[in-house]
């Protein structure tokens, strides 16, 4: 690990202006994804800024109805939360699915949506990739690519986005509430936070530089069967080959996103008008212009599959 310089924030304000004001700094919270990558030299920040002090750890209501959850809210305490567990429950199994007891403990809710793919090229430095070193290639592309994305990739990058979390508040229609270095806030909704690789895989999200998540809000709680199915290649410590989140109403209209299938979480809202007519509808719009790797072209009837039975679920 490369030596950096550290400072405790004081305020959300202070700790956007703290990271804009020294090159190469970073926030730093639970540290579960941000502190493996320093250890190999992945990330390599010069400074630290700590934003554990800063009050951004609980989950409040709306005006609107729905919740507001701090940036720093665990992963294990929003799972477990009463009002998560029964109004947004899709949520809440997402979260379940993901990484370990230990690592949930530690993991905050900001982090989870910024955590960087497990792409195991990415994480070998002496394979070229250009999510860590853009302009040097993507060693996926013609290498092992079981894991690979299916949808929304590009000839830089074949990534998937690894969180859970991310894909149910993609089907809730979470906002992201941010401030920047010099004060000012700002929305951004899930559909627009997290990017498509392009010619800049590098570039994850819509966040400026400096610019710090304070808090993730749920809209008003929406009726129905609400189901996070995941499958991966076993029961813990792996990410998903495909996972779906669902919310289905009793006439069979709903919502889906999927996760494991592309550098984002992946929802096609024209895609869900077919749902009453089944999974197979629903696929063909969702995965439409779908492009495989060599390894993983498995994912596109898997993620039918699955997709049938969180239908099937939904009306039991």
């Amino acid at each position: 690990m490369k030596p950096f310089t550290y400072e405790r924030a004081s305020s959300p304000a202070q700790a956007a202006a703290a990271v804009m004001r020294v090159p190469q700094a970073k926030f730093i919270a639970g540290g579960t994804n941000l502190l493996d990558l320093m250890k190999l030299q992945i990330e390599t920040p010069a400074h630290l800024v700590d934003v554990n002090g800063l009050a951004l750890d609980r989950i409040e209501p709306t005006p609107e109805g729905g919740l507001r959850v701090g940036a720093l809210v665990r992963n294990t305490d929003l799972a477990a939360d009463e009002r998560v567990r029964r109004d947004y429950g899709v949520l809440s199994r997402a979260l379940l699915a993901g990484a370990s007891g230990q690592l949930r403990n530690k993991a905050t809710t900001a982090g989870n949506l910024l955590q960087r793919t497990r792409c195991p090229y990415f994480y070998d430095t002496d394979q070229p990739c250009n999510k860590r070193q853009p302009g040097s290639g993507c060693s996926a592309i013609g290498g092992v690519n079981r894991q690979h994305a299916v949808i929304g990739a590009s000839s830089a990058c074949i990534a998937t986005h690894p969180s859970d979390m991310a894909v149910a508040m993609r089907v809730l229609d979470a906002n992201v509430e941010t401030v920047r270095p010099d004060g000012r806030t700002r929305v951004i909704p899930i559909a627009d936070f997290h990017r498509l690789p392009g010619t800049t895989p590098q570039v994850e999200t819509t966040l400026e530089r400096g610019e710090l998540i304070t808090a993730v809000t749920l809209p008003r709680p929406l009726g129905g069967a609400h189901i996070y199915r995941k499958v991966r290649d076993r029961s813990s410590y792996a990410f998903a080959l495909v996972s779906v989140a669902a919310i289905v109403q009793r006439d069979g209209t709903g919502r889906v996103a999927l996760g494991g299938v592309a550098h984002k979480p992946w929802r096609v809202e024209a895609a869900e008008a077919a749902m009453p007519q089944g999974a197979r509808a629903v696929s063909a719009q969702l995965l439409a212009g779908a492009q495989p790797a060599h390894d993983n072209a498995f994912k596109l009837p898997l993620a039918e599959r699955t997709l049938a039975a969180v239908l099937s679920q939904a009306r039991t």
